[in-house]
């Protein structure tokens, strides 16, 4: 018997289509994998099946009841539960008061009782095997316990369907055996679990069927005893390699950077020789590793262990300024966030790289850095009418040429791009690929991290595919495609191949 049913679910934002007539069957009692690339709809699904926003149009019917309007408030009735990979806790509380947030028991008096809420959440624990404290807070918690904790606290209030997404990002190899054996002793009990990931290994030994979308269009369903791991990538990937092709081969020089062993924060035992002027890709899933081997060479997160030279010296990199006195550059993902000082003009947002290398020069020249404004404008295409405006008057695009300026104003020889072209349009993204292949044949050393695996074949020399926090396949420039990269960094293809 069917517990969930979604049939023919469209959801449009600005005019713009996002789902279109996607189906969803979810029986009693399995685990149900939903699987697409980055962008496929499976977020918008999930959040229109939690109430988080309405469908424009299609049925859901949960228990075999039809839900009109479905409602955050309707959803947690019904016993649907959202565990997010951005964890939703209050980290100022403790583990016993974030179970029962909004819950609260109370005694007749009115004051919480809290020996109940704390005796109950302890019996939880045990029930599922968690070895949590009720009264830590959750600011002291791992990452682990927190997921771990987000999962118990939708159980205890019985939870008919949870829905997983990407619930083994953070945990290592003993830390997901232990989830999966709670979700095996809840299945049995008729508990149903929708499981977002990317890692074909857990999905094909924790899932019972499949669901995989595409460009926001329902693909296929059925068993995963009765399909390859290959074949669910291609179901993932389509055939869409349809692109203009960008990359040119060039006469590559010297050995620039050689990294052995290098670990850190989020990245272990990475080997990897770049020569001058090529351009190298990383990719993988997220949190793989990639982006965070990046701030591992900027200085900007502690690496740990393993070797760095940088032309042939060996380095030692603890601080942004270190790194950049190396000659290392780095456009940083998430430009808002990271990139843009809102309240300084184009002008001072390009130049501020630059002065902190030359922060003991007391007097910023700025006819001088007028002159270099100009010159990087005209090399980079920067479309913009006053270096005296805002930054925040420019398009997505142009900004990031304005931040790309910002750091070959530092001569650095070597720049890191993570995700160069997010949120950017396409137009902008064709100038940005024709502007790395320039700055390589000038003989800047590029390393570009992205999950857009069309990106690195138009670019890249050869792509590193990262799985777990190290590389797990180099690929050269011809083998570069969606399908074969997909494979690697969910580990579906074999490690043992070359």
């Amino acid at each position: 018997m069917s517990l969930l049913c979604m049939k023919d679910i469209c959801k449009s934002f600005n005019g713009i289509p996002v789902l279109k007539q996607v189906q969803l069957t979810i029986e009693k009692g399995e685990v149900h994998a939903l699987l697409g690339e980055n962008g496929a709809g499976k977020s918008t699904l999930m959040n229109i099946l939690a109430g988080v926003f309405p469908a424009d149009s299609g049925e859901v019917e949960f228990n075999e009841k039809k839900i009109r309007k479905m409602t955050i408030q309707q959803s947690e009735k019904l016993g649907i539960a959202f565990v997010h990979q951005e964890l939703n806790l209050f980290n100022d509380l403790k583990v016993y008061e974030n179970i029962f947030l909004m819950k609260e028991y109370k005694k007749k008096t009115g004051i919480l009782d809290k020996k109940r809420m704390i005796r109950e959440t302890q019996q939880l624990f045990t029930e599922l095997g968690v070895e949590i404290e009720p009264e830590e807070k959750v600011e002291n918690l791992k990452t682990s316990q927190k997921q771990l904790l987000e999962i118990s606290r939708a159980l205890f209030f019985q939870a008919k369907l949870l829905i997983l997404d990407e619930p083994t990002t953070s945990l290592n190899n003993d830390e997901v055996e232990h989830l999966f054996q709670i979700i095996c002793r809840l299945k049995e009990k008729g508990t149903a679990f929708i499981f977002i990931s990317h890692k074909m290994p857990e999905i094909f030994r924790i899932a019972d069927r499949y669901t995989v979308l595409r460009n926001g269009e329902f693909i296929k369903s059925g068993k995963l005893s009765e399909i390859t791991q290959e074949e669910v990538t291609g179901l993932m990937v389509g055939e869409k390699f349809s692109h203009q092709e960008v990359y040119q081969k060039r006469e590559l020089g010297e050995n620039v950077l050689e990294l052995n062993g290098l670990s850190g924060h989020g990245f272990s035992n990475v080997n990897l020789t770049v020569k001058k002027g090529s351009i190298v890709g990383l990719t993988g899933l997220q949190g793989s590793g990639s982006s965070e081997l990046l701030q591992g060479l900027f200085g900007a997160v502690t690496v740990t262990g393993g070797t760095l030279k940088v032309s042939g010296k060996e380095c030692r990199i603890h601080s942004i300024q270190g790194a950049m006195k190396a000659g290392i550059a780095m456009l940083a993902s998430n430009r808002k966030e990271n990139s843009v000082i809102p309240d300084m003009s184009i002008l001072e947002n390009m130049y501020l790289s630059e002065q902190v290398l030359s922060a003991r020069q007391p007097l910023i020249s700025a006819g001088r850095e007028r002159e270099r404004y100009e010159k990087y404008k005209k090399l980079l295409s920067i479309k913009a009418a006053d270096s005296k405006d805002p930054i925040t008057s420019l398009s997505g695009g142009n900004q990031q040429k304005v931040f790309l300026a910002r750091w070959l104003n530092t001569e650095a020889g070597i720049l890191l791009l993570d995700n160069p072209t997010q949120g950017i349009d396409v137009g902008a993204k064709a100038e940005i690929y024709k502007l790395i292949l320039k700055l390589a044949d000038a003989g800047k050393t590029i390393l570009i991290n992205t999950l857009e695996i069309p990106e690195l074949a138009k670019v890249a020399d050869c792509c590193a595919v990262f799985y777990e926090g190290t590389i797990i396949k180099m690929l050269q420039h011809e083998e570069i495609d969606e399908k074969t990269v997909m494979l690697y960094s969910t580990n579906a293809a074999q490690k043992g191949e070359s």
